[in-house]
């Protein structure tokens, strides 16, 4: 709604989330942050699984700090050392497992060998 946070370049900022309508505790469920600077494609930053399970993008160097307070049920992401580069909307998301993924990709390599044996075939 046109609102923003503002900081001098070099500093800190912090955004905490409240997710509603489930648990961050939920391990069906990962919630974690992306953001989107303009001109750019959206940034996975990081994510953590409600059973504790953390990933997080590397190519950030360590620039985000990402905290969960389990009994608010909140999550918190810090930036450090903030330039003008990191000016962007930065969402608060959850996101699940894809149960076929797996399956799919078995799926597709096996047709992808296949396919690479008829071409090696000898004549």
């Amino acid at each position: 709604s046109g609102e923003g946070l503002f900081v001098q370049p070099g500093q800190s900022l912090t955004i905490t989330c409240q997710p509603s309508g489930y648990s961050v505790t939920d391990n069906s469920y990962a919630t974690g942050w992306i953001r989107h600077r303009e001109g750019k494609p959206m940034e996975w930053i990081f994510d953590m699984w409600g059973g504790g399970t953390f990933y997080k993008n590397d190519a950030l160097k360590n620039k985000f700090s990402y905290s969960r307070d389990t009994s608010a049920g909140t999550v918190t992401i810090t930036g450090q050392n903030l330039q003008p580069e990191d000016t962007a909307v930065y969402y608060c998301v959850r996101h699940t497992v894809i149960q076929t993924t797996f399956k799919t990709a078995q799926k597709l390599s096996s047709q992808q060998s296949d396919m690479d044996f008829i071409k090696t075939k000898p004549h």
